[in-house]
């Protein structure tokens, strides 16, 4: 295998990817992630497509969404943190399942969610009626995930519509060519995606989601950054749960080698408010503390570090 930990970045302009390659891989082990706390006896969050989505890509990957972590081995430490792990993802799946609800109570039957890779909202929430859920992702990625789905049987519980372009690409015609109207509200959903974009696209990104926005929507975002403003010990011990994988699993996942890290990239919730919206966040370490999965102490350098968004647009 080649050694990713001695490589700064893979990405490279118009880059794409199969499911089990480049960015594709971070959405199996987020899926993994949601696989394995719905697997467990009190789960925060419930997604019964997720093993179904991760193990289908082969052994390994579903040897990840298990349970009972065999492959990490005897190697306590390394079981904490990776629990760790799934705990932001079901305590960052929560708040954006969350923000759709009250979005659609609050009469928005028009979703857009931005990258959605292994994303089964569209099967797994509970919309209302003349819900519209588009979902924006490479090519290959939607293919992989609605033929999984579909060979299982499974249907979208609203009018589901497959987007397939980058979001570095003109998005916003192939959106407007699936269906979307530009007339009506919309909740709006970047999740896991900002770091994966170039600043520059990340800044056209809400520019474009700004106008094609009507009054009354609503955006939600995870905004985090990996390598801006960390310190080594918090990059070594990131380096080390991916290394783990690596040894127990054979899969090179290393996120910092597929996000980019300029130094001047612009905060996401700056952004938001310079474009009009009215921005709430709140801190990961708090949220997770709230649903009763705080951090340790001794692992909170090996912990995810973000700030959930919810925002508003403001007449």
């Amino acid at each position: 295998m080649t050694d990713l930990y001695e490589v700064d970045s893979v990405r490279t302009e118009g880059d794409s990817w199969e499911i089990t390659e480049s960015v594709g891989a971070t959405a199996l082990s987020v899926a993994a992630a949601r696989a394995v706390e719905t697997a467990t006896a009190d789960p925060l969050i419930r997604d019964e497509f997720a093993h179904l989505l991760v193990s289908s890509a082969g052994p390994a990957w579903a040897q990840l969404a298990s349970p009972d972590l065999d492959w990490i081995g005897e190697d306590e430490h390394g079981r904490r943190a990776h629990r760790v792990a799934c705990d932001y993802q079901a305590v960052r799946t929560h708040f954006f399942d969350e923000y759709f609800r009250e979005a659609a109570e609050a009469g928005i039957r028009q979703v857009v969610i931005l990258a959605a890779g292994l994303d089964s909202r569209a099967y797994r929430l509970d919309w209302p009626a003349g819900t519209a859920v588009y979902e924006i992702d490479q090519p290959k990625v939607l293919e992989y995930k609605t033929g999984t789905l579909e060979s299982a049987g499974a249907s979208p519980k609203a009018t589901r519509r497959a987007v397939p372009v980058d979001l570095r690409d003109d998005w916003a015609a192939a959106l407007t060519a699936a269906g979307f109207d530009r007339s009506q509200p919309t909740a709006w959903l970047a999740e896991g995606l900002l770091p994966y974009l170039p600043a520059e696209a990340q800044d056209r990104l809400f520019a474009i989601l700004t106008a094609l926005s009507a009054p009354g929507s609503q955006v939600a975002v995870e905004a985090f950054t990996l390598g801006s403003g960390d310190n080594e010990r918090r990059r070594a011990a990131r380096r080390a749960r991916w290394a783990r994988m690596r040894r127990g699993l054979g899969l090179d996942i290393n996120v910092e080698i597929l996000t980019y890290r300029e130094a001047d990239r612009a905060d996401a919730a700056s952004l938001l408010s310079g474009h009009g919206w009215q921005v709430q966040a709140v801190n990961n370490v708090d949220e997770m503390a709230r649903h009763g999965r705080p951090i340790p102490e001794d692992l909170a350098d090996e912990a995810v570090s973000s700030d959930l968004l919810r925002a508003r647009l403001v007449p």
